[in-house]
């Protein structure tokens, strides 16, 4: 089946919901994609960040959030490709590819799709499938995980509206030095009247033959000009309780009074407990709540995903091991801010 249009480049899925045949909704090109579609997006935020109920000023103040190149086309019917590239993102390792978040080509053939080269990892969930540029608070998974991987991925459409995908990539848990572990995935993307799902079920080598084991069930509801979307994700590796002991829950609440605004609330809970290091994730002895919320403002009602404005703010408390992340104990965080998206260049096929 042919890949559909989901909205226009990296506001997707804000103002009304997708139709989920891409693998995931930030990926998805333009319908008028033609030969090449090149754009450049762009967020900037005035952030304030209070741990402890002391201003961080390493952490607040004016900041380039997010600089992305992205160049789409098709260079035969059924054969394409998508290239983004994080232009304010480090170097880990001194590698090119770690500022890359994806670089691969896809081909289509009736039902099935087959898709090669740096991958966002088919991990399901609602929280995660959005575009970076669209989260203000984020759970302490979501913060975490390196998403974009080398890998590959085959797709199958078992029906006009539900499509499953096989892939096996590189393990989000490499390390520059063992980058010889991997990743594997099953996916399932569905929409069926309100009700859209992105569920996946994932097993990553944390170690050389040692594994950790991911369910998780995103579910989004769509009533008028409600949203209302439900990420639960369970983790678990040999030695410890399968079920609760790791996991993260995520619940987002949105409302579109009118075309140019929206406006939601959002509630993370992160835990584990599991009593291992399997998870690097979210570390052992974590256990944070973040809440929160915010709007956000689109001027242009024509084409209202080209410029938008927004205000959130959230707060976390608890406690998360992992000391470098935003979100700790008794934590403020909030923004204003500015995204806009400009396209530079649209090729037609004659």
């Amino acid at each position: 089946m042919k890949r559909r249009a989901i909205c226009r480049m990296m506001l997707a899925s804000i103002m009304s919901g997708a139709v989920l045949l891409p693998l995931h909704a930030e990926e998805a090109p333009a319908s008028d994609t033609g030969l090449l579609k090149l754009n450049l997006s762009a967020r900037i935020d005035w952030q304030l960040n209070q741990p402890y109920n002391h201003t961080d000023d390493a952490n607040s103040g004016f900041e380039g959030k997010y600089l992305m190149l992205r160049a789409d086309g098709e260079m035969i019917p059924g054969l394409s490709y998508s290239w983004r590239q994080r232009l304010n993102k480090m170097h880990a390792d001194r590698n090119f590819f770690d500022a890359t978040d994806w670089l691969y080509v896809n081909y289509e053939t009736g039902r099935w799709s087959f898709e090669a080269g740096k991958e966002i990892v088919a991990i399901g969930g609602w929280e995660y499938d959005r575009a970076p540029m669209d989260l203000f608070g984020t759970s302490v998974f979501w913060n975490n995980i390196p998403c974009y991987q080398l890998g590959v991925t085959a797709g199958y459409a078992v029906a006009p509206t539900d499509r499953l995908y096989v892939q096996a990539t590189q393990s989000p848990f490499f390390t520059p030095d063992d980058r010889n572990i991997y990743g594997y995935s099953l996916r399932w993307n569905g929409e069926h009247s309100f009700y859209k799902s992105i569920w996946s079920a994932n097993l990553f080598e944390y170690t050389r033959g040692h594994y950790i084991s991911y369910l998780s069930l995103g579910n989004r509801f769509e009533f008028g000009k409600w949203a209302i979307e439900a990420d639960v994700m369970n983790r678990a590796s040999s030695g410890q309780a399968y079920l609760f002991k790791d996991c993260s829950v995520i619940g987002d609440v949105a409302f579109a009074p009118a075309s140019r605004w929206r406006i939601h609330v959002k509630m993370t809970y992160d835990v584990n407990h599991s009593g291992t290091d399997a998870d690097s994730m979210v570390l052992d002895g974590t256990q944070l709540t973040m809440a929160g919320g915010g709007v956000e403002f689109f001027p242009l009602v024509k084409d209202k995903t080209d410029l938008r404005l927004h205000a959130t703010a959230y707060y976390s408390w608890g406690k998360n091991t992992n000391e470098a992340d935003v979100m700790q104990k008794n934590t403020l965080l909030a923004n204003i801010g500015l995204t806009w998206n400009m396209n530079f260049l649209n090729v037609k096929r004659k």
